[in-house]
């Protein structure tokens, strides 16, 4: 932004640009209508000295006068100030003008086409000035960008063409209204946002621009958003673009508001009687706030005192003389923390206030949220991560150049119950900004006192060294509530003056106690008033001591303090429906008035808003627990605990049913569930999360319920699933995984529980597995969950009813659980490490997509995601007290505060950096850096210690004075005092990574595919690992040392008995469908976390010693999947070398063909079904005769030409086969004789190939530079057309070819997911025949979303059938081309998979979700049956046959 600025001479001067590093003086601005581009003044001019002579000068001219007359010095004018030859400064001023104009102090509106001039006015015109008319009708009124500069600025004045002030928006105010129809509500100033996106757009809607565009872009301060001008793109095109970012706009803003702070010091003010200037007044002349207010230095205010010491009127009271001493383009925002109320109790919340605040204030901040929210939507607020993604957002605002000066107040710190400590670190850490001052207000805590002496500059305010100045403000306080009650209960004068002398006797300066006494007197007719008002004592304790001897008294004790009790030990705050059913109210009290009547009873201890309960105070929740307890809590709270678990059972057992809230689609997903009305789970939600946590928390003497037979028992029979289905529906999955835990514990530590522990246990594999499918889509708990659970899994086996009776082959199960506990995903990328905390409750997992991600072991939740690498994230270590962690990417070593998620430090490696680990004191961290070791103390954060060695990987001894590094073929093992090489040890193969056993006597190091395992006493190899099939790449010792466990690229993980003859394997754990990069055993060593390519982290039970075999299947992954023609049967192809043949009617393994003497690349079924033929790597094809098994005939062509074939297809009459090979040729062989009838030279690598249904065509379909697909004459072996089918992007190959069954069409399909429909009957593909260089004409183009193995045409023609689903072509339009997008469009018909492998579908419908272990590698769809391959060699099967 640049001024005009007025000089000496009568002049005026143009200022450098003023960006944000500048302090912006007073300013106004010059509102007109623009002239001929030639009349105005424009930047260039002033910069060379010229434009005096212009019409437009005198406007200039005019405004610097008029600003100087004012008082001002600068002034703006938009002609002259704006470098409009400068595209992206004219950019910049279009998206900040509104801004501009808002900042103003005066705003001058020029009206060339109103004269003020006089003359003698007739008697009717006495009263009316001449130019009244003539302003109404100005053709100021009626330019677009003059919208804004009417609405931004506060201060709008009127002048004539002769420069006299005719008057300002507030006196002009009904002909303004008259000549815009604009409210007057928002040419006052009111908020914009509070008026809808219609009647905004409908203030332009007559209004003219010079530019069509610039009619919306005129807009955009009006709307708080930005959009970069592109003149030429039309009306149309520039309301589009607006339109969106007002969407986008509107659902990040409704997004982020939890709460709108203004509202909440408005319900503070009027619950406490309304604020009172002289109650707080007191402050303003406080020597510590003048300092904080007024001093450049001081940049935060802590306000401390004892509870209903009124700290947080006195915020209050603050924030609206801020309000008035704050400049204009000043921001305030503000938070108020109530313990009792769960919306406003935590930091994430405060942080989400504030920014709400601030970006209502000052929209172009809202830029920096919307960066994350467009690609996370509402859960960037609300997911495990919020805090993370927040303090990121607010610390990007707070330095935002932009950013006006900040004032920020956050109440109730102590009442910050979810997050404080990290709320004050973050406090901290922003209150060094010279932008932004903070206001703190807190009881007298310790801890927070000691959280904040990290803050320079700050001032203390306490409220007990300013008592004087409290008193006073009390007695204030005391004056109005008297005044109040007199005027309400009709007191006299005595009266008033007694009540008043009373108070202020008593108060001992607390605002809670007044107010809680005049709630009191309110109730007590003036007969009673001086008999009851000797009965409140002075202070809160005693206060409150006397309110539940009243309570008492009452007829209704024992249910008020069953409900004080209740509302006392909850976990979170319930509302009247659930408080009705937990304390069991009596059938008279049944509505919901009558409920808030009998919690109004309950003293002044409760309140209710918005339908919840909460306490009035926190000070009285604490004197329930520390002063009343045994009056509120008989028989102890353990005894309330227990009876709320009891009765939270009954009401789950009464109401839970399957479907709670009526959504039929077994697939519908949690984010388009909407609660009815009236909502089932109304009452019970609260118990549905919560009702463990109480039987957990009740004395060991209700054990009762607990044993065989009891209530858990029964409950989990007869509801677990519908109880799972709730949780979902609640949002509170997690939570429900963590109260099967903590009951899991529980019952094992009962005795006369072994069948309900047995049950437990199921329970908790149960919903540990299924969490994910259940969490995304409830109905998912009938589906999913039991088809994959275990066949003998007791929850199955109980719930069996509710599994859908329309899929009628089902994956085949193991009869127990595998050792797989939870499958954690999240991850955008494949996962490279993985590592237990030190307690074990805490689980780190690094990535390639740049993060590392912190999760609960015991929920399965992530709670943090660490964003800061620029690189693939490669390691993540805790240190040893579990308080920090470290990760290493490419270029970075960072420490990260697990507890604030913040980046403490970042360390350059020097080189490219590999693996980092804590050495076992915490003291140290060492970096394998490529060539070198850096060794760093964390105290000081420099590197002390460098040593010379080629290093991959890091690791410290467990007494912390040795580190072992390894890289290539060598293991180093140096002593740290002396950075000395202490012993060297040489692998066969090439090592990535080491594991010190605990005691630090045993080394152990992948080599190639083996694990060698060292004495590190005498040097020797004591064992070598045999077993993978592929590179090990992670190791680990249990920290008992008894096992090891270790990774490789063969998709799974091995369990060793180091101490054993040759090291036996234990347990192999098989369940990732990719290359496995890292294990971690948990402390305890009963548990083991694995990190794959397949994005997924796995955690394992190796607790029960038992090892479930998996289901017979192949022993490699499956490289190819295909059905016979008549349903029957499916063919899998493997890396095993075998085929093996399955029974679509039974999902049972029928053969295994063995010949191949290498992996099986291709299979595919003879049109009668009769035949298979496979293609290998070993350069063989071979036909198998099905009825016996055996192998009929070896085709050897390409056996001595030391390639390998990958592709093999029958034709029609199954005379032939075409195989495919990496020579990009397609060779024809005749089964009769054996022999090779045609080579076809394609040109290009063939993937695929088909014949035509005649059998007298092939059309193959090559891969390299051109991605064409070739129609080959059989006949003559010569090709008839070339179609150039799918552009060869990034990678991009054509994946399958087929032919319709009258061979007029084609269709191709690619690994983009495109497919294309060829037609190919017309005379141009005829004349291609000689020249090769025409192609037939696309009539379709389908994007499926997902890579496309195989296709082919249905007898009709009318669908086509893919390996992943059946299209209906009759769906789709005719064109050329025509792009279809995704499910969206394209019909699925029966069964399918979907774009992302998650589920399997039925009529393009979500049905049934797939967990990581049973997500296809390869697929295969005919009709309603859907054939799967995983990633470890399993195939399995799902037949739909619907009602």
């Amino acid at each position: 932004m640049r001024l005009l600025q007025c000089n000496n001479q009568g002049g005026f001067n143009i200022t450098k640009d003023l960006d944000g590093s500048h302090a912006i003086p007073s300013y106004a601005v010059l509102s007109h209508t623009w002239g001929t581009d030639t009349d105005e003044v424009t930047f260039e001019d002033l910069t060379n000295g010229t434009g005096s002579e212009k019409p437009g000068y005198a406007k200039i001219r005019f405004c610097g006068e008029q600003a100087k007359q004012d008082g001002l010095q600068y002034f703006w004018v938009d002609t002259a100030c704006i470098d409009k030859t400068n595209k992206a400064e004219l950019s910049h001023a279009i998206n900040s003008m509104f801004r501009w104009y808002h900042n103003a102090t005066r705003c001058y509106v020029y009206m060339s086409d109103v004269s003020s001039s006089t003359r003698e006015p007739s008697k009717e015109e006495a009263s009316t000035p001449k130019w009244e008319p003539q302003f109404r009708q100005s053709r100021w009124f009626t330019r677009g960008w003059t919208l804004q500069e009417l609405l931004a600025p506060d201060l709008v004045e009127f002048f004539s063409q002769e420069g006299t002030r005719l008057g300002n928006k507030a006196s002009l105010e009904q002909h303004i209204r008259a000549s815009t129809s604009i409210p007057v509500a928002a040419l006052r100033g009111s908020p914009l946002t509070q008026f809808s996106v219609n009647e905004r757009l409908s203030w332009i809607q007559h209004r003219h621009t010079k530019h069509e565009e610039d009619k919306a872009y005129s807009l955009l301060g009006i709307f708080g958003v930005y959009i970069s001008p592109v003149y030429g793109e039309g009306t149309s095109g520039a309301f589009k673009r607006l339109m969106d970012e007002i969407d986008r706009l509107s659902r990040c803003i409704q997004d982020l508001r939890l709460t709108d702070p203004r509202d909440d010091k408005k319900r503070i003010e009027d619950t406490k009687g309304g604020l009172l200037k002289d109650s707080y007044r007191w402050i303003l002349s406080n020597a510590d706030f003048q300092q904080w207010r007024d001093g450049e230095q001081s940049r935060l205010l802590w306000i401390k005192g004892d509870p209903g010491k009124g700290k947080t009127m006195l915020l209050c009271g603050i924030i609206d003389e801020l309000q008035s001493f704050k400049a204009k383009p000043d921001l305030l925002a503000f938070f108020f923390c109530q313990a009792t109320d769960s919306r406003i109790n935590n930091a994430t919340a405060v942080l989400r206030g504030l920014l709400y605040m601030l970006v209502e204030q000052q929209p172009s901040l809202v830029a920096h949220i919307q960066k994350k929210h467009d690609h996370a939507g509402k859960a960037l607020f609300e997911d495990a991560n919020a805090w993370v993604a927040l303090t990121d957002v607010f610390t990007n605002v707070l330095q935002d150049p932009n950013l006006s000066n900040t004032w920020l107040i956050v109440d109730g710190l102590d009442e910050c119950i979810d997050g404080m400590s990290k709320l004050l670190e973050f406090v901290t850490q922003q209150a060094v900004s010279s932008r932004v001052k903070w206001v703190l207000s807190s009881r007298n805590w310790p801890d927070i006192e000691e959280q904040l002496e990290g803050v320079g500059h700050k001032v203390r305010l306490s409220l007990e060294l300013n008592a004087q100045s409290v008193s006073t403000a009390v007695n204030v306080f005391i004056e109005q509530r008297v005044s109040r009650l007199a005027r309400e209960k009709r007191y006299n004068d005595k009266i008033r003056a007694d009540v008043q002398a009373h108070l202020a006797a008593n108060s001992n300066d607390t605002f809670l106690w007044v107010a809680l006494v005049c709630q009191n007197l309110e109730k007590v007719p003036q007969r009673n008033v001086m008999k009851k008002l000797s009965a409140f004592p002075p202070g809160l304790d005693s206060l409150y001591e006397r309110m539940m001897q009243q309570l008492n008294s009452l007829d209704d004790a024992d249910l008020c303090k069953q409900i004080l009790a209740s509302v006392a030990i909850v976990y979170r705050p319930i509302t009247l429906d659930e408080l009705a059913v937990l304390v069991r109210m009596p059938e008279d009290v049944a509505d919901p008035e009558t409920i808030r009547e009998i919690v109004g009873l309950c003293g002044s201890y409760l309140t209710v808003r918005n339908d919840t309960v909460y306490f009035v105070h926190q000070s009285a929740k604490d004197f329930l627990f520390a002063k009343a307890f045994y009056q509120v809590f008989p028989c102890g709270s353990q005894a309330v605990h227990h009876s709320l678990f009891l009765t939270s059972l009954q009401i789950l057992s009464k109401t839970l049913r399957r479907d709670m809230y009526s959504l039929k689609v077994l697939g519908c997903p949690i984010e388009q569930v909407e609660q009815p009305s009236p909502d089932p789970l109304a009452a019970s939600r609260y118990s549905c999360a919560y009702w463990a946590d109480h039987l957990c928390t009740s004395s060991a003497s209700h054990a009762a319920c607990l044993l065989d037979g009891g209530a858990v028992e029964m409950f989990l029979r007869t509801k677990f699933l519908y109880w799972l289905e709730a949780l979902s529906l609640c949002k509170d999955m997690s939570k429900g995984l963590v109260s099967i835990a903590k009951l899991n514990k529980l019952a094992k530590e009962t005795a006369g529980a072994v069948a309900l522990g047995q049950l437990v246990q199921d329970a908790h594999r149960f919903i540990a597995f299924h969490k994910s499918a259940i969490e995304n889509s409830p109905l998912q708990a009938y589906a999913s969950a039991l088809l994959f659970s275990p066949s003998g899994s007791l929850i199955r086996r109980l719930f069996k009813d509710e599994e859908p009776t329309w899929i009628t082959i089902k994956p085949a199960m193991l009869d127990g659980w595998s050792a797989c506990l939870q499958t954690l995903e999240g991850h955008e990328s494949s996962v490279a490490s993985v590592v237990f905390s030190h307690d074990s409750t805490w689980l780190a997992s690094a990535s390639r997509d740049s993060t590392i991600k912190i999760w609960d072991v015991s929920s399965g939740t992530c709670k943090q995601t660490l964003k800061g690498h620029d690189d693939e994230v490669a390691t993540a270590v805790f240190s040893h007290d579990s308080t920090q962690l470290a990760s290493v990417s490419i270029d970075a070593v960072k420490v990260w505060d697990l507890n604030s998620g913040a980046c403490l430090q970042t360390k350059d490696p020097g080189d490219r950096a590999h693996s980092v680990a804590f050495s076992h004191d915490s003291t140290r961290l060492a970096a394998a850096c490529t060539d070198t070791v850096r060794i760093w103390g964390l105290t000081s954060g420099t590197s002390n210690q460098t040593l010379k060695a080629y290093a991959y990987t890091v690791a410290f001894s467990h007494d912390s004075t040795r580190l072992v590094t390894a890289g290539g073929s060598q293991i180093y093992v140096w002593d740290l005092s002396s950075g000395a090489c202490i012993q060297t040890l040489g692998t066969d193969g090439w090592t990535y990574m080491v594991a010190l056993s605990h005691d630090s006597t045993q080394l152990a190091a992948p080599s190639d595919e083996t694990v060698k395992i060292w004495d590190l006493s005498s040097g020797a190899c004591k064992h070598t690992l045999e077993g993978h099939d592929n590179r090990v790449t992670s190791v680990a010792f249990s920290h008992d040392s008894t096992r090891l466990a270790s990774a490789s690229w063969d998709n799974t993980i091995k369990v060793w008995n180091p101490s054993s003859g040759g090291g036996a394997c234990e347990q192999t754990l098989q369940g990732h469908s990719d290359d496995v990069y890292s294990v971690a055993f948990s402390h305890d060593s009963t548990r083991l976390a694995s990190a794959s390519r397949d994005n997924t982290i796995k955690i394992w039970d190796l607790g029960s010693g038992v090892h479930k075999q998996p289901i017979k299947g192949h022993i490699k992954s499956i490289r190819a999947l295909a059905f016979s023609h008549d349903s029957i049967w499916l063919a899998s192809a493997s890396d095993d070398n075998t085929i093996k043949i399955w029974n679509l009617s039974s999902g049972a393994c029928e053969q295994t063909l063995k010949g191949h003497s290498k992996e099986v690349s291709g299979v595919d079924f003879s049109y009668g079904s009769n035949q298979l033929a496979s293609a290998s790597s070993d350069g063989v094809i071979k036909i198998w005769d099905l009825s016996s098994g055996a192998c009929e005939l070896s085709l050897e062509g390409y056996k001595f030409s030391d390639t390998y074939v990958w592709l093999v297809r029958f034709s029609h009459d199954s005379s032939r086969v075409a195989t495919a090979s990496p020579d990009r040729n397609v060779k024809i062989w005749n089964l009769s004789s054996g022999a090779c009838e045609h080579t076809l030279n394609h040109g290009e690598y063939v993937w695929t190939a088909c014949f035509s249904h005649d059998s007298t065509q092939l059309a193959s379909a090559g891969t390299h530079n051109n991605n064409t697909v070739k129609v080959w004459n059989l006949n003559s072996g010569k090709c008839e057309l070339t179609l150039h089918a799918h552009t060869n992007w990034n990678g991009t190959k054509l994946s399958a070819v087929a032919f319709s069954c009258d061979s007029t069409r084609l269709a191709s399909a690619s690994s983009d997911g495109m497919v294309n429909v060829w037609d190919l009957g017309s005379g141009a593909c005829v004349h291609t025949v000689d020249t090769g260089l025409c192609s037939g004409a696309c009539v379709h183009t389908i994007d499926t979303g997902q890579d496309v193995g195989k296709i082919w045409f249905d007898i009709t023609g009318l669908h086509l059938r893919t390996d992943i689903g059946t299209i209906a072509l009759a769906t789709l339009p005719v064109s050329s081309p025509s792009a279809i997008s995704g499910s969206q469009h394209v019909r699925y018909l029966g069964g399918g998979v979907s774009t992302d492998g998650t589920w399997i579908t039925y009529e393009n419908k979500n049905v049934l979700w797939l967990p990581s272990e049973y997500r296809p590698c390869c697929s295969a769809v005919s009709g309603n049956t859907v054939g799967i391959a995983v990633g470890f060699g399993r195939v399995w099967i799902c037949e739909f046959h619907p009602d």
